[in-house]
Parts: C-alpha cells; sequence; structure tokens
C-alpha cells in the first residue's frame, strides 16, 4: 500500500522540475525581498527532496504518509527560517536537518505512544488478574482500596489505570496495543456517582 503512494506521490512532482542550487540562491534573494512566488517555488522545487528523507524514515513505525506530511510541513519551515536567518550558503543542509529532526521527532512520538500503550494493557491485564484472585479470597468484590494494598500502588493510582482504559476503551483507539483493552473480558469498569472507580469480574 504505501509502495503505491510512493508512486503516486512521485506521480504527482512529476511536471515539477527540481531546483538547482544557482536558481535555490536566486530564489532565497527574491523571497527575502518579498517575493511569494519565490518561495512557493523554493518549496516545491524541494519536494522530491523531502520525499527521499521521508522514504528513509519508513518502516519505523509511523505511516509513509503521515512521515511525508511531516517532511513537508518541515520543508515549508525551513525555508522561511533560512530566509529570516540572512544565510547565504548551506541551505541544503540546513534543510536537510530541519526534515530530519521533524521526522525523528514523529517516530518518536509514535514509539513513545505504543509503549504507553503496552504499559497501560499490561496493567490492566494484572489489576485484572488480582481482581479475580482477590474475589476468590474474600467472597465478594474486592474494593479500590484492597485492590490498591495487594498491588502496592496508591488508591489514585488504581482509579487512574480504571480511568485510562475506559477512555481507551470507549474512543474505540486504533491503536493495536490500545484495542487489547477492549478484550479483557474479565474487568468491567464503572464510574460511580461519587466520581470513584468499581469493577466487576
Amino acid at each position: 500500500m504505501h509502495d503505491n503512494f510512493y508512486q503516486m506521490y512521485l506521480d504527482e512532482m512529476g511536471e515539477i522540475t527540481p531546483c538547482t542550487g544557482e536558481e535555490q540562491l536566486k530564489l532565497i534573494a527574491d523571497f527575502r525581498g518579498g517575493n511569494q512566488d519565490a518561495k512557493k517555488r523554493l518549496v516545491e522545487g524541494n519536494l522530491r527532496v523531502a520525499l527521499e528523507y521521508a522514504k528513509e524514515y519508513d518502516g519505523k513505525g509511523v505511516l509513509l504518509s503521515d512521515l511525508v506530511q511531516e517532511a513537508n510541513m518541515a520543508l515549508l519551515m525551513a525555508v522561511e527560517e533560512y530566509a529570516k536567518a540572512g544565510g547565504e550558503t548551506g541551505f541544503d543542509s540546513y534543510v536537510g536537518q530541519k526534515i530530519k529532526k521533524a521526522l525523528e521527532l514523529a517516530v518518536e512520538e509514535e514509539l513513545s505512544a505504543d509503549r504507553t500503550g503496552e504499559e497501560l494493557a499490561a496493567r490492566v491485564n494484572v489489576l485484572s488478574q488480582i481482581s479475580q484472585t482477590l474475589a476468590a479470597e474474600l467472597g465478594r468484590e474486592a474494593t479500590v482500596e484492597e485492590l490498591a494494598d495487594k498491588m502496592k500502588m496508591s488508591v489514585d493510582e488504581i482509579q487512574g489505570i480504571m480511568k485510562m482504559a475506559m477512555d481507551a476503551v470507549s474512543l474505540n483507539a486504533e491503536n493495536a496495543d490500545l484495542e487489547s483493552l477492549a478484550e479483557v473480558s474479565d474487568l468491567e469498569i464503572t464510574e460511580s456517582d461519587e466520581e470513584d472507580y468499581d469493577y466487576e469480574v
């Protein structure tokens, strides 16, 4: 699918001629003089460069279409910042650094979100198992306080896990790790009128 997107995007840029180094210098000067067409040409003439950078980060957890969007936004900002900075050389290097930084941040944020989803899923599973154990020992449903004591956590932390799980399920999250929370069938979480959290197993 992403190969189709890559080729389709290349085809869309087929009629856009990449900027030469000499042309870029003139365009930068014109843009600094207030010529917005020069800015547009600078961006369009470097879209293929942005695409190549995006392709380097493909397969690292972020959709290629999102990577391209991040790269293009970074390109636009780099063109504006470079023109304001007043530099005369190193345009390609400056743009490349800005694009790579944006792409690295996008990948890092995605990895962080994945880790958060995995940790939440793991905590909910542990909470579910302990709630079943306590229910068997006590002959009734355990209170949030009893769960907190058993898990060596605060009541607020237990309620936080319950609320995050409830939010993840109610939002029908697309993230695969968060979707696994909805599959925990033996822990049903409800919110009481007193803004406390109860559950049923």
